[in-house]
This record gives C-alpha cells, structure tokens and sequence, in this order.
C-alpha cells in the first residue's frame, strides 16, 4: 500500500488566503517533522487566494510530499477553511496551525503522545511562541500579547473544561474527530473568532481539553500587529464578536474564567459589574496617564475599547429586539440598584 493511500493517524490542516510568501515556511517546517514512522497527511485548503498559493502548494507536491493535499475553498472566511479542511481529513485526530507559523520538529509525534496519554481528553493545545519580525515596542508586553494569538500559560499542564474553559487558538490546537463531528462545525457567524467559539461549545458539552506545554509552534509577528492602533481595534472588534456570544459574561480579556455569577443586575442586558469595571479601567487609565507606565495605560485602554464593542452591539441588538425606552431602562436600571443597596442594609 503506497504512503497516500495508507490511512493517516494525525491530519495537519492549515487555511491560509494570499500568504504565498509565508506559506513555504510553514509547509517546510510540517513536512521535515520527526515522527518516528508516525503516518500524517497536510491538507493546504486555499482560501480563495488571489496569489501564486496554487502554485507553491503544488511545487512541495511535485518534489515528492505524496502526503501534502491541496483543497480550494472558495467561499471566503476562516470557519469555510477550517470546516473544509475538516470534511477532507481521514485521520482520527485533526490538528490545525496557521500559514505564519512553523512547528517545533516533535509537534505531530507530541499530539500522538498527548492523546494516547490522556484519554480522558478531547482536544489539545499548546505555546504559541513570538518570532519577531522587526523588535516589538517596549510596551508589547506578555499582557499584550492575546490579540497576536501568542499563548504562553508556563511548563505545566492543566486541564481546559466548562470550569476552565480556557480558549486555546487553532494556530496550535488538535481534535480528537469524535468531539468535532457531535459538536458541529467551526461557526460561519463568528469567523475569525471561531476558534473560542469552538473550544466554548465543547466545554459546555462537557468535553475536556489539555494545555499542553511541550506542544510549541513558532508564529511569525508581522510588523503592522506591533501597533496600537491594531490592538485597539482587535479588542473592539472583539468585544463585538464576544457579546454576541455572551462570552465577556464568561471569560475575561485573555481567555480566563471569569469568577463573576451571571443573575446579576443588568443595564441594556449588560451584566452591571462590566459597568463597574469600564469605571475602574478609567481610572487606571487616568493613573497610568499621570505615572507613565505605558504598557498598562494601553492595557487599560483596550480593556475600554473592549467593553465598548460588547455594551454597543448589547444595546442594539437588545433595542432592536424590544424597542424600549433607553431612559425607561435607566430608570429601571437604578430602582433595581436602589433596591439593592436596601436589602443589604436590612440584612448588615
């Protein structure tokens, strides 16, 4: 039986759109990996790309990667390539990385090792490591560094779970098959944040992941991510896509879980304490701004833009789905809170 019939333990998937000049380097870092003998096949769905993708793929098959597979997908958007990359796989375990990143030598035979180890887990991921293209600014710190898809959670393993549900990106994430057929497919509604999206559905199905720190892959940072105008409008457009998820009710800035209870009073269906918090980022803000420390300035002004995004689309798509009267609400809003405020002092 020939190498490409032979049926693959491990389908790598990468999604990529008019990356034709970083692709090689991904491709060359998957197909020099050191497996052991471990079979896998690399699926390259073209995201409709209008440049030379075609062309680079091919050149790797015709060199003799008999396992590199080549899938069109001409409807445009992450979740598209992703899902198509899924329906192509024939393996058991699907990973998936991104066409700026290279793998460590060892990360296909570390899924295999990881999954056989922990059975009791559905899904895996691991540290999304910088290489800078051009040195970062001073003040792109580690807590800046989640809308560069860069995830470093230390050496030691933990669980991701509905008490955990830690989002570990798909730049350096595998699934087990089973878990991905009875959840559904990437979201075509939250595309570019399909990934969170995901891995939220799996843990409130009662699936379980590992963070898996031996599991590394190097990303390359392009220069125009190292900018602030890029990180405000990332946490904008964030808060966005995570309101409509509610997922801002769930998890914090950087993916972790919120300690916060959800039957909390509620302004334009925004839980009260984001409102809270939107008062308190100002006033870090303001400190910062006065004390000078520039990485935490800016991480207190995307928190802000971040909480802009999610209370906006929260307060139209709320108006739009009950036409109220937004002074009516606030009325209603402070009775609520005044309220409040009584019963703690009756029971104080």
């Amino acid at each position: 039986m020939s190498e490409r019939t032979e049926i693959p333990e491990i389908s790598v998937v990468i999604t990529t759109y008019n990356r034709a000049d970083l692709l090689p380097a991904a491709l060359a870092g998957i197909l020099a990996q050191e497996t052991g003998g471990l079979r896998y096949e690399l699926i390259v769905v073209d995201n409709n790309s209008t440049d030379n993708t075609r062309e680079v793929v091919e050149n790797f098959i015709a060199q003799g990667h008999s396992v590199l597979r080549y899938v069109f997908e001409p409807r445009q958007g992450v979740s598209q390539g992703r899902n198509a990359g899924v329906a192509a796989a024939r393996a058991n375990i699907i990973a998936f990385t991104d066409d700026d990143v290279v793998p460590a030598p060892g990360w296909i035979a570390q899924i295999k090792h990881s999954f056989a180890e922990h059975k009791d887990v559905d899904f895996l991921g691991g540290k999304i490591l910088p290489e800078w293209q051009t040195p970062p600014p001073r003040w792109l710190t580690t807590d800046h560094w989640w809308p560069l898809a860069l995830l470093d959670r230390g050496d030691e393993p933990f669980y991701v779970n509905a008490a955990n549900p830690l989002c570990l990106p798909t730049a350096n994430a595998a699934f087990r098959v089973e878990a991905l057929t009875n959840i559904g497919p990437f979201s075509e509604e939250f595309s570019t944040r399909e990934d969170h999206e995901l891995l939220l559905r799996l843990c409130q199905a009662g699936y379980q992941g590992l963070y898996e720190p031996k599991l590394v892959v190097m990303a390359k940072v392009q220069p125009e991510r190292m900018c602030k105008s890029y990180h405000r409008q990332w946490n904008k457009s964030t808060g966005k896509f995570n309101s409509l998820m509610r997922l801002g009710e769930i998890m914090g800035a950087d993916g972790s879980i919120k300690p916060e209870a959800r039957n909390t009073l509620r302004l334009f269906d925004v839980p009260a304490y984001m409102y809270r918090e939107f008062i308190s980022q100002s006033l870090g803000w303001l400190k910062q701004s006065i004390h000078g420390n520039e990485s935490t300035k800016l991480q207190c002004e995307n928190r802000l833009y971040y909480l802009c995004g999610y209370v906006r689309t929260r307060y139209k798509q709320t108006s739009a789905q009950q036409r109220f009267s937004a002074l009516a609400e606030l009325i209603s809003f402070a009775k609520a809170v005044w309220r409040k405020k009584v019963v703690r002092q009756q029971h104080s």
